[in-house]
């Protein structure tokens, strides 16, 4: 009957929903019995329910963040941003500088390096700095926060979450498995250009006698995107001398560079190259409607004055000349 192939449907539907939560399972533990001993006792290092918890409250604020400003004057966080900001700059600075260090020290290969679980001080440095790098990227869920607390709702983009929100979940997962060796060139590369671009914001926040000379905002986009082209070629090249690191990892990186790559980019050609001409055309245009109205308001003005002064000059002899009629008339008659 109908209701008996209902409910065989659903059950079979169940069967294989109950499978693949069993084989997920079953896979994660798996996975647990190759992941990096090091790191598991480190705070949010446990399991991935923390990060996805933070992760999930800054989707539902980005949904319930607006609702709440909407009626509500912006909240001013001048001297906040500055705190934020140049304590951001200090932290990737030392996060730069704890994997330059330690890399250099253990005697990283930048072509290819395989990664080292073992408890040598210099691992476990590389190690620690790449947890600190990740939390930072948690930390960086305020940049969206204070966007929304100030009402600059057109700074909440797709390229602004999906950067913030991929970068800190994802490196959970190279924490957990590969906390070391390749994994440190891009953080630390990545790690430098947040000190520029923080210091940038951090400047930027100081007030408009600072602002005047922040003329390279464009140029940080531009090192963005240059870094997603190195990362890529990196990885590429670990790929191809075949280096002892886990391949799904190289083929995922290179995918996830390439999106950055198109959104970035289009974020460059709308805000700095398609606007260019038109600021042009608007500021010749302007220009000239400038001279124009000048010009017309001028001309108007002055031949009005001069149709004035004109017809102040001529009734007089009009005046005049009417009463010398009218006096030689009196005397003829």
């Amino acid at each position: 009957s109908p209701v008996g192939l209902d409910l065989g449907s659903s059950a079979t539907t169940m069967e294989i929903v109950t499978h693949l939560i069993n084989d997920t399972i079953e896979f994660y533990k798996w996975t647990l019995t190759i992941a990096d001993k090091r790191v598991e006792k480190w705070p949010l290092m446990d399991n991935p329910l923390p990060t996805l918890a933070i992760s999930t409250s800054y989707l539902l604020f980005l949904w319930l963040g607006p609702k709440y400003m909407k009626n509500r004057e912006p909240i001013q966080l001048r001297k906040t941003l500055i705190v934020y900001n140049f304590s951001m700059v200090f932290l990737n600075l030392f996060i730069f500088k704890e994997l330059f260090m330690a890399a250099r020290a253990a005697s990283y290969s930048y072509i290819c390096q395989p990664v080292d679980y073992s408890d040598d001080p210099n691992e476990v440095r590389v190690a620690g700095a790449l947890w600190w790098y990740f939390i930072s990227k948690g930390i960086e869920y305020l940049d969206t926060v204070f966007f929304i607390l100030r009402k600059k709702f057109n700074q909440v983009t797709f390229l602004h979450v999906y950067h913030h929100c991929t970068m800190f979940t994802l490196w959970w997962i190279g924490i957990k498995w590969v906390a070391g060796g390749q994994s440190f060139f891009g953080a630390h590369m990545n790690a430098m250009i947040h000190v520029l671009m923080y210091l940038y914001y951090g400047l930027a926040s100081c007030g408009p006698k600072i602002q005047k000379y922040l003329w390279w905002k464009k140029y940080l986009t531009i090192i963005q995107m240059i870094q997603f082209h190195v990362t890529i070629g990196h990885t590429a090249l670990s790929l191809y001398v075949n280096c002892d690191f886990p391949h799904w990892m190289h083929y995922s990186l290179i995918c996830y560079a390439i999106t950055f790559i198109i959104l970035f980019g289009n974020f460059y050609y709308q805000t700095y190259r398609r606007q260019q001409p038109r600021r042009d055309a608007s500021s010749s245009s302007s220009k000239a409607g400038k001279a124009l109205s000048n010009g017309t308001l001028n001309g108007l003005s002055k031949a009005a004055n001069g149709a004035v002064a004109m017809g102040s000059k001529d009734e007089k002899p009009q005046e005049n000349s009417g009463r010398r009629k009218r006096k030689g008339r009196a005397k003829r008659d």
